[in-house]
């Protein structure tokens, strides 16, 4: 059980110091809107999608462009990057010799400070422009190395949830308090066994969170995300800790919340409770996001396996269709949908094509996406939008692959690494990715196949 404990995902006294000098770098002038930023949880659409530049197929043997890098302290969250900055949490060691220890996914053992920080850096320099830091301490918490959740910005203002249950709305441009929650003290919630792990969801004019707890109203809260004012609470249930899923079903919003114990479907505007299916989750680890396509609202646990919801005409309308507990067994890495077909890291076979409508499996890549952690692989997966079925995924050995998807196989085209073990999901922004590990952050440029004007 412990070789599971720091799967959760889905984020010193030494201050964040440059291990490589910067190189001069021209501002890239905006010519293709297309090529996005990365400001929330699994891109700009939270949905594992991103509109980014043509990428070569032959990467350099020498390796990627590194464009600055530095310290960084513990945390599995992931990165979020708008108007050119980049976010992340972390929780410092407590000394620079603390720190040289942490390298790796199991460095949970290091001694570090009872404190949490935002850090806001200048996405295309490095530059560190604010830090926001506040108490937070673990107690017992297991592989306790720091945050879990990426940065959510919207606006100019950033939304970010920590370990312990502190949210903290921020200006995106000073770091500035607008205002600030707990989800245990304010709402009544429970810390899951590894800490909160999911991302603010903000929806409009609402910022939604997962407190979870055994009273009425404890399970799902949405603030007003301007003020922090509450708005509305739903049901009772542990927190799980995927971030929800706002879908769109018969001319019907419905937001979907995964819990240890149920799949959920509430009003996202006012919390009314529209079905709950049982499912019971060995240890908790609701982790994957939910996604939905053709109907069908799907989730994927590790042990139990996975369940697709039918949803009917009407939104208090909902029937499991199928499950698996054989084929499709995921733990963190979100699956991608297309065309009919889903791509899921299944935790024995790797990288698994199913039949999105009936679950018939139709081949898996024998672990070679993953090949280091065959026990509990991890990779993050995105599609290149405009370029599928062709996808960046990262690997948990710090390999970055460029993959092609379909129903006839998984096809590499390259690979190259670029840090050392991790977790945390990536940013890619323009023509940048941007990677963390429990010790250091990484800004890497992608070999773009077309020119980019870097005209003033």
């Amino acid at each position: 059980m412990r070789a599971l404990l720091p799967l959760i995902v889905l984020t010193c006294l030494i201050p964040p110091q440059t291990i490589q000098a910067t190189p001069p770098i021209s501002p890239i002038t905006k010519t293709d809107t297309s090529w996005e930023e990365w400001p929330q949880w699994r891109g700009p659409r939270g949905d594992g999608t991103w509109n980014g530049p043509p990428l070569k197929t032959n990467w350099p043997k020498s390796g990627l462009k590194k464009l600055w890098a530095h310290n960084l302290g513990g945390g599995y969250g992931g990165i979020s990057v708008a108007d050119r900055k980049l976010y992340v949490m972390d929780r410092p060691a407590v000394s620079a010799e603390e720190q040289k220890n942490a390298a790796g996914i199991h460095s949970h053992r290091v001694k570090r400070q009872n404190i949490e920080r935002i850090l806001c850096f200048d996405a295309l320099t490095g530059k560190k422009i604010w830090a926001h830091e506040y108490p937070c301490e673990y107690k017992d918490l297991d592989y306790g190395n720091g945050p879990r959740a990426a940065p959510t910005i919207v606006e100019e203002v950033v939304y970010t949830l920590g370990t312990m249950g502190d949210v903290r709305c921020l200006s995106a441009k000073t770091g500035d308090v607008i205002w600030k929650k707990q989800l245990v003290t304010d709402f009544g919630g429970k810390v899951p066994q590894w800490g909160y792990a999911a991302a603010p969801y903000v929806i409009g004019d609402l910022a939604i969170l997962l407190p979870g707890g055994k009273e009425q109203g404890t399970a799902i809260v949405a603030l007003d995300r301007k003020t922090g004012t509450e708005r509305w609470r739903s049901l009772s249930d542990t927190a799980g800790y995927a971030t929800p899923l706002l879908i769109e079903h018969q001319g019907q919003k419905q937001l979907i919340v995964w819990s240890p114990n149920h799949i959920h479907s509430i009003d996202p505007n006012t919390g009314q409770h529209f079905w709950s299916v049982p499912y019971k989750i060995t240890y908790g680890v609701a982790i994957a996001n939910p996604i939905a396509h053709e109907g069908l609202v799907f989730v994927a646990g590790y042990w139990d396996g996975s369940k697709a919801i039918q949803l009917g005409s009407q939104p208090e309308q909902a029937d499991l269709k199928w499950e698996d507990r054989r084929n499709l067994r995921g733990l963190m890495s979100q699956p991608l949908y297309r065309d009919g077909y889903a791509y899921l890291l299944d935790k024995k076979f790797g990288l698994t094509c199913f039949e999105f409508a009936t679950g018939k499996k139709i081949w898996d890549d024998d672990n070679r996406m993953t090949p280091g952690n065959t026990r509990n692989p991890q990779a993050t997966m995105v599609w290149l939008k405009h370029q599928e079925p062709r996808a960046l995924i990262l690997n948990s050995e710090g390999d970055l692959i460029l993959a092609e998807l379909t129903p006839a196989g998984y096809r590499e085209l390259t690979r190259t690494n670029l840090i050392g073990e991790t977790w945390a999901h990536p940013a890619y922004a323009e023509n940048r990715i941007f990677l963390r590990s429990n010790t250091q952050i990484i800004a890497y440029e992608l070999p773009v196949a077309e020119p980019i004007d870097e005209s003033p």
